[in-house]
């Protein structure tokens, strides 16, 4: 499972930053789904290295990144059957590693992967390399896909900050912002004054030599009730799971996050509230779509920190791997700032999870008997879009609240009769 990830709908990644390609094998796509080339290849535009207008702050390498569907398809349509994907590498220089491939670069996977494994692949990163993140975008942008026919959910990603520069939260709004103003800037911040400051930082520190973290936040609407399995594949945990998957990830929040501690019960607490087309939703969205480990309906919002890119071409006193004191000016084409690229991979690993769990929550709507009468005007069915119903009797909407009130004195008065008999039962023994 090293190299896998999800249950019904399974990914499993190959390839490395300087081999002859990438790719994955993507099991559990429904069958009958019109899909095509095109269809992926609009996420790997938007993660591929060599971007128009984007070279300024992004690595130098350019890639085609253009992916071949080798399996699972005819005639436009998947077979239910596995699908491989395959993107061949191109621009590569693996001389350009030639010497720091006996000194591990600091804050990079070189030293552990030669701990764990003892060999590595000393030419680029490896499996520690962002080329890894091809096959997650691929596969993820069938999920995506897949969800938005199914359900209509939306992901929508976006650089919120680039070192110590943020996007005012007025300007990111989680209930409208769409992929095309994320887009309308090469540093993917919806507001175009922050997003100039945020590319001049980028310049800045490239022009040293360093490089820049940042954040990316991402909003998931639409998505279905009922999402998580607690205790240990909450949603919020299957989602950190797969956030901190991703190469150079360090940090990770849910709704309110960290600033949420600083708040009173009494003003965090989301409180409920029908709305007009019978759907239980929340007033507020502290908990960020997420209560109890499953999903509740609202936005799902969660933020996600990246750290420095770790090679960069200052000077950087280290050691080694014969123990040598060494001084490394790494070589290369690498990002001074990976979030711009990261958008399309958040994007991409939350709806690889989401249809996951869809999956999942399906199989069990569909196993699920109906209760038994006696309990059935007391606790709702599975519903994944939050309108209430018992054993099929709708609690709101046209005549559904006087069926619920009609159902409930029945079953008052069915109890009533019970505890007569038991009464009289007892006063005879």
């Amino acid at each position: 499972r090293m190299s896998s990830f999800g249950n019904y709908f399974r990914v499993t990644t190959f390839g490395e930053s300087h081999c002859p390609g990438v790719g994955c094998v993507v099991d559990g796509v429904p069958p009958r789904m019109r899909l095509t080339e095109a269809d992926i290849q609009v996420q790997l535009d938007r993660r591929r290295p060599g971007q128009a207008g984007a070279g300024s702050i992004s690595t130098g390498r350019n890639e085609e990144d253009a992916v071949t569907i080798l399996s699972g398809t005819e005639k436009g349509i998947t077979l239910g059957t596995p699908i491989g994907l395959f993107v061949r590498n191109k621009d590569m220089r693996p001389h350009d590693y030639g010497e720091m491939s006996q000194v591990p670069r600091p804050s990079h996977a070189d030293f552990t992967y030669q701990m764990k494994y003892g060999f590595r692949a000393a030419s680029g990163g490896g499996r520690a390399s962002a080329r890894e993140t091809i096959g997650r975008v691929a596969a993820g942008a069938i999920a995506e896909k897949w969800l938005k026919e199914k359900y209509g959910v939306e992901i929508v990603s976006w650089v919120s900050s680039v070192g110590d520069i943020e996007c005012p939260e007025e300007y990111a709004n989680v209930d409208t912002i769409t992929r095309e103003q994320v887009d309308a800037h090469m540093v993917r911040c919806p507001h175009l004054e922050t997003a100039d400051k945020m590319v001049n930082c980028i310049k800045e520190a490239r022009k040293e030599e360093d490089s820049v973290g940042g954040v990316v936040s991402v909003v998931l609407r639409n998505v279905p009730i009922g999402l998580g399995e607690p205790c240990f594949d909450k949603l919020e945990a299957v989602l950190g799971h797969a956030m901190l998957s991703i190469p150079a990830t360090k940090g990770f929040e849910i709704g309110s996050g960290f600033a949420g501690t600083r708040m009173r019960g009494s003003a965090h607490n989301d409180m409920f509230r029908v709305q007009p087309d019978g759907r239980m939703l929340t007033t507020t969205n502290y908990s960020g779509g997420v209560q109890g480990g499953i999903s509740n309906g609202m936005p799902i919002v969660l933020r996600i920190a990246f750290k420095p890119p770790a090679t960069i071409g200052k000077a950087q006193p280290t050691a080694d791997f014969m123990g040598a004191d060494t001084v490394l000016e790494a070589k290369g084409r690498h990002d001074p700032c990976v979030v711009p690229r990261a958008v399309p991979i958040v994007e991409t690993m939350c709806a690889l999870v989401i249809a996951d769990m869809c999956m999942n929550q399906e199989a069990r709507r569909a196993a699920a008997p109906p209760l038994p009468q006696e309990l059935g005007a007391f606790f709702c069915d599975i519903s994944l879009d939050g309108r209430m119903a018992y054993n099929g009797v709708p609690a709101a909407g046209p005549g559904g609240e006087e069926s619920r009130k009609a159902e409930l004195a029945k079953r008052k008065e069915e109890l009533e009769a019970q505890l007569a008999q038991l009464t009289l039962a007892l006063s005879t023994a």
